[in-house]
């Protein structure tokens, strides 16, 4: 009766079942940026939503003139090459439909975010990974050749959850795959320990940028993003022309937030200020604490978290699940297709006095558990 493609685990794992009895007192996951004791302009929404304009409803493919003007404007884009979506995710799901047919494959990173083999599963593509290596750093290690069956390659700059951003080498390697390249730069506006590279869309064939207000602004209630699309001059019209298509099928991007979009993007240097201070101060703690241990955190470029190695003397789940006992929330390394047993994953984005007191915690503790196992 339903479609193989919502056919799902959906059993909790032990890590998630005991996640919902507990209540940690430090929560090192915070990743919701709402929720996280940043600079949120609720004036501003309530302002601009209240707008006589968000009455009226005016049936536009790509968004609406002005809200794509306002988004050019503040990523240095062409108006006519922007394509205004509800949220990254549906930015994803109209290039897979654009780019792939049933079965098609995608190059997708390994270790990224957990949701692409969602998105990619709901529209019936295959992600065909390529491995983020490790080496005491983390380079993206492409293929010479694509498969045969690959329609597109999928990019996170910097990566979530290691923070990697691809550097001359890599853009080099995809130029010469001459594959449409899917380019998620959410995380771009926060710079850690590594540069994050401009122009790198260039002498590539086709390429699609992807941002949002979710994380430029910290606004993920607000569901506004974009696709950037930049290339080859025909392939790029190419594009367009059956994006309108794809796009006006659903028209879902809201009235109201795209008249709101000039006073809500007027808000990203405060918020991405705050941002990289925290983080930057979290990194900081957490190198500090880790020295002379054996926990260590390799180099994070940019984005909002950081991977935490760790003894492998137990699962990764069973330290997560340690720490939980003792009122520590961390995530395990598996969730983003780390290494089974060797890495957990913090937010940096946790407001700091609880990242400095939790991030202690687990060192020590982790600190206390191997050398009582060993």
């Amino acid at each position: 009766m339903f479609s193989h493609r919502t056919e799902l685990d959906r059993a909790p794992n032990p890590f998630e079942e005991a996640r919902a009895r507990a209540v940690p007192r430090l929560d090192l996951t915070v990743s919701n940026p709402s929720r996280a004791a940043l600079p949120v302009p609720a004036a501003e929404v309530l302002r601009s939503l209240g707008d006589p304009a968000v009455a009226d409803y005016e049936a536009a493919s790509f968004g609406l003139p002005r809200a794509r003007e306002t988004v050019a404007r503040a990523i240095g884009a062409e108006p006519e090459r922007v394509v205004l979506t509800a949220s990254t995710s549906e930015a994803y799901g109209l290039l897979f439909r654009l780019l792939c047919d049933p079965g098609d494959a995608v190059l997708a990173p390994t270790p990224s975010y957990p949701l692409f083999d969602h998105l990619a599963r709901f529209d019936g593509v295959r992600l065909a990974p390529y491995e983020l290596a490790f080496d005491g750093e983390w380079w993206p290690s492409l293929p010479a050749e694509a498969p045969p069956d690959a329609r597109a390659v999928l990019v996170v700059s910097p990566n979530n959850p290691t923070g990697t951003v691809f550097g001359d080498e890599a853009w080099s390697a995809l130029r010469r795959l001459r594959l449409p390249v899917i380019i998620d730069e959410v995380f771009a506006d926060f710079p850690l320990e590594g540069p994050v590279s401009d122009g790198a869309s260039a002498g590539l064939p086709l390429a699609f940028v992807l941002g949002g207000l979710s994380k430029r602004c910290g606004l993920p209630q607000m569901k506004l993003g974009w696709i950037r699309v930049e290339g080859d001059p025909a392939l790029v019209a190419e594009a367009l022309a059956r994006l309108e298509i794809l796009a006006d099928a659903y028209l879902s991007v809201g009235t109201p937030v795209q008249h709101a979009a000039p006073g809500l993007l007027a808000h990203a240097a405060p918020f991405q200020k705050a941002v990289r201070a925290r983080t930057r101060a979290n990194l900081a703690t957490a190198r500090t604490l880790v020295r002379g241990t054996a926990l260590s955190i390799p180099r994070v470029d940019g984005g909002w978290y950081a991977c935490v190695r760790v003894p492998g003397t137990r699962s990764d789940e069973a330290w997560a699940l340690g720490l939980l006992e003792h009122g520590v929330r961390v995530q395990p390394g598996y969730f983003y297709d780390l290494a089974p047993g060797e890495w957990l994953v913090v937010s940096l984005l946790t407001p700091e006095p609880i990242f400095a007191e939790g991030f202690a915690k687990l060192v020590a503790l982790v600190e206390g558990s191997d050398s009582t196992s060993g």
